[in-house]
């Protein structure tokens, strides 16, 4: 059975390790990388605590000795569902046969339509972009330091954070560490009192999937630190100096960063009428893509539906995680001709959780109903994640990174890769003069 992935986030990749060296299967992983990004310590890149290849792991290295998977690079550009092929961006003629289309193309950042944002604001989806702001928001001390213009200097030491979920309250809190900790040393020219971090959530609440106790802790956390915590704001325009919000004010800010909300990456192939809220695909309780037998849909990409969840599940890691493992042990049952004892998916929620900064964490644990802040939950949420990372040389520099951290109150990280620069887009305003 010729098995095609397409994309080899946290469900792709557990797919295929599932499928590895599993008699019966030729699995082929498509990927625009050569490599696993770890996405829930993203801010930790952006923010020189980590760096990027700690979080990042060589998808042949994972499949070393493999007989049965193979990796090709390459962005597809259409699936052809009546031919069974899928069509790579690689070279002109690249196609890629199949019996089985596992589609795990994950999600991608989600402007609902606003060009300013995505002209002026910086997402966070990738490595690179990782990278990106973490270019800008070094690169705006350094111009600090030569502005002579106060509207200017206010823009450059303002940083504004839109969505209140878990990369946005992450973020907030490791720059918030950084002003308390790191920059004044950095750069003792600079009064970094005028500093001004605002996380901007449209919702009542932070962290508006969890538990009130957890999106009053973390608001309180993130007010601790010194972060402008605005809930039910809305940024309407940002023309990449100024941030204008739905209830008429502004914000003079040079750097905005969105991570307000994420949409599934459908390749071209689907039929529009299979696509659901959030750019997602629609698929039955076995991940099968409704009316088609062969192509399946897992992680961020899938619109599942059930009693539980009927407006389908969180795009989280764990979701994914666990519908590739079932797809894996439902394709070899189907392999074996024993396709009746096939089950369907149910998530089972193991708690979800999200730090703000040192000693500072909420985690959430539904059965049985728990709930704990603060250093506990800190020190819970950082063995969880050294858990889900791939590799044990990732898992001990990750770790040794956190060790060197919080004993020197440091990030050794401050680098400035101009490869990285994103080119300021509405108003240069390094070195503005009166």
């Amino acid at each position: 059975m010729k098995v095609v992935i397409i994309g080899a986030g946290f469900a792709g990749l557990q797919l295929a390790r599932k499928l590895n060296n599993h008699a019966g299967f030729e699995v082929t992983l498509v990927d625009k990388f050569n490599y696993h990004q770890f996405q829930p310590l993203f801010y930790q890149v952006a923010t020189s605590a980590l760096d990027a290849s700690n979080i990042s792991f060589p998808l042949r290295k994972a499949f070393h000795g493999s007989k049965n998977v193979r990796i090709r690079l390459g962005k597809v550009e259409q699936i052809d569902i009546h031919e069974n092929k899928v069509y790579v961006d690689t070279c002109d003629s690249c196609e890629i046969e199949y019996d089985v289309l596992v589609i795990a193309s994950g999600a991608d950042t989600n402007f609902f339509g606003n060009t300013q944002m995505i002209e002026n604001a910086f997402p966070m989806k990738s490595t690179t972009e990782a990278l990106q702001i973490r270019h800008r928001l070094l690169q705006n001390f350094e111009d600090a330091l030569i502005v002579t213009n106060e509207k200017e200097l206010k823009k450059l030491l303002s940083i504004v954070i839109v969505g209140g979920g878990p990369t946005g309250v992450e973020l907030a809190g490791s720059i918030a560490e950084m002003k308390r900790y790191v920059l004044p040393k950095d750069y003792p020219d600079l009064d970094f009192s005028k500093m001004k971090i605002f996380l901007l959530e449209g919702g009542p609440k932070t962290l508006g999937a969890m538990s009130e106790k957890s999106a009053e802790q973390s608001q309180q956390y993130l007010e601790q630190l010194g972060v402008t915590v605005l809930v039910n704001t809305i940024v309407k325009e940002y023309d990449g100096g100024n941030v204008l919000l739905n209830n008429g004010e502004t914000i003079a800010s040079s750097m905005v960063i969105w991570a307000a909300g994420v949409k599934g990456n459908v390749p071209e192939g689907i039929s529009e009428e299979l696509i659901a809220r959030g750019n997602r695909i629609r698929v039955d309780r076995y991940n099968t893509v409704l009316g088609l037998k062969n192509v399946y849909a897992i992680g961020d990409v899938a619109y599942m539906e059930t009693p539980q969840y009927p407006k389908s599940h969180p795009q989280v890691a764990p979701v994914a995680m666990q519908q590739a493992k079932l797809l894996a042990d439902n394709l070899k049952k189907i392999e074996r001709k024993t396709s009746r004892q096939i089950k369907e998916f149910e998530y089972y929620d193991k708690g979800s959780m999200a730090t703000v900064g040192r000693n500072l964490a909420v985690v959430d644990i539904p059965k049985p109903k728990l709930h704990f802040g603060g250093f506990f939950a800190w020190l819970i949420w950082m063995f969880l994640h050294l858990i889900l990372i791939l590799g044990v040389k990732n898992r001990f520099f990750v770790f040794m990174n956190w060790v060197v951290n919080y004993v020197t109150y440091d990030q050794s990280l401050r680098l400035i890769f101009n490869q990285f620069n994103r080119p300021k887009r509405a108003v240069e305003i390094a070195r503005a003069k009166v």
